[in-house]
């Protein structure tokens, strides 16, 4: 994500917490903005989690899998 994208989601973070507050369309911008940071967290941990290899005493090197429920 865009270092100009995170500067704005501070931005209406400030704005909200002052008596003026946001607007209905300042609001509905930093709803998405933050769907898209939080999106954009979440594919880069998914992307480390496919890298990630569980390496067992015996020396081999097992790829981390999804839980199963």
């Amino acid at each position: 994500m865009e270092q100009k994208r995170i500067d704005r989601i501070n931005e209406l973070a400030r704005k909200a917490k002052t008596p003026e507050g946001l607007t209905e369309r300042e609001t509905a911008e930093r709803a998405a903005l933050r769907r898209e940071y939080v999106d954009a967290v979440l594919g880069n941990l998914q992307g480390q989690l496919d890298n990630t290899y569980i390496q067992r005493p015996n020396g081999s090197r097992e790829k981390l899998r999804k839980k199963e429920e």
